[in-house]
């Protein structure tokens, strides 16, 4: 059920136990998820802070106790005196815990922060680029180069999984797309120019589609083979539109391929390997990848894979469609079990997948379902720093007993974005 349709309940009215969706942007409020279950009283009281008088929330997902006393918090009576034994003083175990989770909460805002900034960037460039193509052009230039420079700056990047992203499919398409694409580009060794170049063409790919009919904006198997041939336009209407933009040759070209395949199987062109530029052979991939994992149409939202189930239908049905560095260096680059990915651990837990060191794919940092502790408390688990456990299997979402989904709160919409490697081992040495 999208979220607008789900009820509205007073805020007054919420109890622990209650799954909420908060209508908020990801930086107005300091949760970790804009969706989850209450498991404390203190996120009541900091839902109230925000302003709010009413949330949507999930009857069914949620499990509040029985209504009890009027809540007599909005007419507090007098405190009376404290005669109780004061709390010990925090342990210096309990420090470094609270320390550690100060650091990756910190490390996660500023990532949302960068994310929530390119996110609106792409929007403007989409907003804008047929009624000032050159502006436009010039913008989506200063973005992918700011892009591009924050991953140059950083020694090793790790992908981070994060909330669901507001606003329109085709933004999110467009940013998840740009970012994966930069961050193999760099593993396969692009220089900044060509990383540039590449960057633009993601973005930019599919700004073609506005040219054509509602019918046929997304693919799908019903299409007959006029229709498909409509939908096959879109290639050339991206180029006339991206010369207008004053794109440069390596970013056209990236576009004109960006549904061609290495066994000639692709269009417009029908190209085979030998004739694809490696931006080009990225972008089909990882357009490809996208595709799967956020379904353009929203009419097919629930037959999303997860990131683990794409890579793998990718790996053994539509090989021969890739080139095979290309592929190769992806699968290394995200890890058998990408950000995403539902995953059951060598010690039987449950746990999502929040990042992957893409130098260190293998040993993600993951969220463990924890019922003795809330998610919004929840320290990642840093797989690199323990020898001693590992994924076992990856899961759907089905298969999550109730509490796990509740904990974990799968996403119905994969947002990726790239952080410092380096921070995430920085968190997890505050509890070392």
């Amino acid at each position: 059920m999208p979220d607008d349709d789900r009820p509205l309940i007073a805020v007054a009215e919420l109890r622990v136990g209650h799954y909420v969706h908060l209508d908020l942007g990801w930086m107005d409020h300091p949760f970790a998820r804009s969706s989850f279950k209450i498991t404390a009283q203190r996120q009541i009281e900091t839902i109230r802070s925000l302003g709010l008088t009413h949330v949507r929330h999930s009857p069914e997902r949620s499990d509040p106790p029985p209504p009890g006393p009027p809540d007599i918090a909005a007419s507090p009576a007098p405190a009376p005196l404290d005669t109780s034994t004061p709390s010990p003083p925090m342990g210096a175990s309990e420090k470094r815990r609270q320390a550690a989770l100060a650091a990756q909460r910190q490390a996660l805002q500023q990532c949302e922060r960068q994310c929530a900034e390119s996110s609106r960037a792409v929007k403007a460039v989409l907003d804008q680029f047929d009624t000032a193509p050159e502006q436009a052009g010039q913008a989506c230039a200063r973005l992918v180069q700011g892009m591009v420079a924050k991953i140059a700056g950083h020694e090793d990047s790790a992908l981070r999984l994060l909330a669901e992203g507001h606003g329109d499919r085709t933004a999110l398409h467009a940013l998840n797309v740009t970012v994966l694409s930069l961050l193999l580009g760099r593993a396969m060794g692009m220089t900044a120019e060509e990383l540039e170049a590449l960057g633009v063409a993601a973005v930019l790919h599919d700004v073609g589609k506005v040219e054509l009919p509602d019918r046929v904006r997304y693919r799908d198997d019903s299409f007959t083979s006029a229709h498909f041939k409509l939908y096959q336009d879109h290639v050339t209407h991206s180029l006339a539109w991206g010369r207008r933009m004053g794109l440069s040759p390596a970013a056209l070209l990236a576009m004109a391929q960006h549904h061609e395949a290495a066994d000639g199987s692709g269009f417009p062109r029908g190209l085979a390997e030998a004739q694809l530029s490696p931006a080009g052979r990225i972008l089909a991939l990882i357009n490809r990848y996208d595709g799967l994992c956020n379904p353009p149409n929203p009419l097919k939202a629930l037959k999303a894979l997860t990131p683990h189930e794409a890579l793998s239908l990718i790996f053994a049905t539509m090989k021969p469609r890739f080139e095979r560095q290309t592929l190769n260096a992806f699968i290394r680059m995200m890890g058998v079990y990408p950000p995403g990915s539902i995953v059951q651990l060598t010690d039987e837990r449950y746990a999502l997948v929040i990042s992957v060191n893409s130098s260190r794919p293998l040993k993600p940092r993951v969220m463990v379902y924890d019922k003795a502790i809330s998610s919004e408390d929840a320290l990642l688990l840093d797989l690199q720093q323990r020898d001693d456990l590992g994924i076992q299997r990856s899961l759907r979402i089905e298969q999550l007993p109730r509490a796990a989904l509740a904990y974990l709160s799968p996403r119905q919409r994969i947002c990726y974005y790239f952080e410092r490697a380096v921070q995430a081992a920085e968190v997890s040495e505050g509890m070392a």
